[in-house]
């Protein structure tokens, strides 16, 4: 695999495609993360009027504004290898939950097919990355035996379970 990334045959004069590749997708979501920062912290109309038609609350915006900078500045920046995993995993998500709010919400595909493009482009960023901006010591997953499953599972049943009966009745405390 590492012969391949490296071989000249694979590469736009002298810069590997998957570098390339990578940076510009990277970029994508880094410019996606700033400019959808600055739309949330100033609640510009386009912003508000889709929070409207979703019928989030307006403060929400604040909330996610603050979050994309930093999650723009660790995805590009070199170093900080665990921070870029959560900074992946918060576009992720930012992005697939802004389609699952589109598409739950009766929305064509005009409206939740650009964030799921977004989350594809993320995880295509993701998948590319240099090996030095990736965790070290990297563990890959090993096959389990169905006994390692057995407990966990049957431990999220009982979980549910309990969930189910305690479930509270009535409007929340104000």
């Amino acid at each position: 695999m590492e012969a391949r990334m490296n071989n000249p045959a694979i590469a736009l004069r002298g810069v590997p495609v998957r570098a390339l590749a990578y940076w510009a997708l990277t970029l994508i979501i880094g410019w996606e993360m700033v400019a959808g920062s600055m739309w949330d912290l100033l609640q510009i109309q386009y912003v508000r009027s889709v929070f409207d038609h979703l019928s989030y609350p307006h403060y929400l915006l604040l909330i996610l504004g603050v979050w994309k900078l930093p999650c723009a500045f660790a995805l590009l920046v070199p170093g900080f290898q665990r921070l870029k995993e959560w900074a992946y995993a918060g576009a992720f998500f930012n992005y697939t939950g802004a389609a699952a709010s589109h598409l739950l919400s009766g929305d064509g595909p005009a409206r939740w097919v650009p964030p799921l493009a977004f989350a594809l482009i993320t995880l295509g960023s993701w998948a590319l990355r240099p090996p030095e901006r990736r965790l070290p010591h990297a563990v890959v997953p090993t096959a389990r035996r169905a006994p390692a499953w057995i407990f966990p599972v049957a431990l999220i049943m009982v979980f549910l379970v309990v969930a189910l009966l305690t479930l509270p009745k009535g409007p929340a405390p104000v």
